[in-house]
C-alpha cells in the first residue's frame, strides 16, 4: 500500500513537472510574439485570431490539470487518494496509472457525464425556446 502511494506521489510530481515546464514554455512565446498590426487578408487575421484563441484555451487546460494534480496530491497527504468521491469505492490502480488525479472509479464518472450531457441538452433546448418565442413576438 504504501509502496502504491509513493509509485502515484512520484507520478503526480513527475505530470506536475511536465506541466509547469509547458505552461512557462508557453508563457515564453506568448510573451515573445511581438505585438503585430493585423495584416494580410481577412482569412490570415481570422488564422491568427484562432491560434491565439488556442494557445489561451490551452492554457487554461494546463492550469486545470496543474489544480487537478495539486489536490491529488492534497488527497494523498489527507489519505483519501485512490477513493472514488462518489461511490467511495476504491479507484483501480490501472486507472490511476492513466488518470493519476481521478476523483471517480470509470462507474460514476461516466455517470456523471451522462447527466451533465443531459443537463446540457436540456439548457440548449430551453435556450432554443427562448429564442423561437422571442421571435414570434416581434412579427
Amino acid at each position: 500500500m504504501v509502496e502504491k502511494i509513493e509509485e502515484m506521489r512520484g507520478i503526480l510530481l513527475n505530470m506536475k513537472e511536465a506541466t509547469l515546464a509547458e505552461i512557462k514554455k508557453s508563457l515564453r512565446t506568448g510573451t515573445d510574439a511581438p505585438e503585430v498590426e493585423p495584416s494580410g487578408d481577412i482569412y490570415d487575421q481570422a488564422s491568427s485570431e484562432r491560434d491565439r484563441e488556442l494557445d489561451l484555451l490551452l492554457g487554461d487546460r494546463e492550469r486545470e490539470k496543474l489544480r487537478n494534480i495539486d489536490e491529488a496530491l492534497d488527497r494523498l497527504s489527507d489519505g483519501e487518494y485512490g477513493v472514488c468521491e462518489e461511490c467511495e469505492e476504491d479507484i483501480p490502480l490501472g486507472r490511476l496509472k492513466v488518470l493519476p488525479f481521478a476523483r471517480y472509479c470509470v462507474r460514476c464518472k461516466a455517470d456523471i457525464e451522462k447527466l451533465q450531457a443531459q443537463t446540457r441538452r436540456f439548457e440548449e433546448e430551453r435556450v432554443y425556446r427562448e429564442i423561437a418565442f422571442t421571435e414570434d413576438e416581434e412579427t
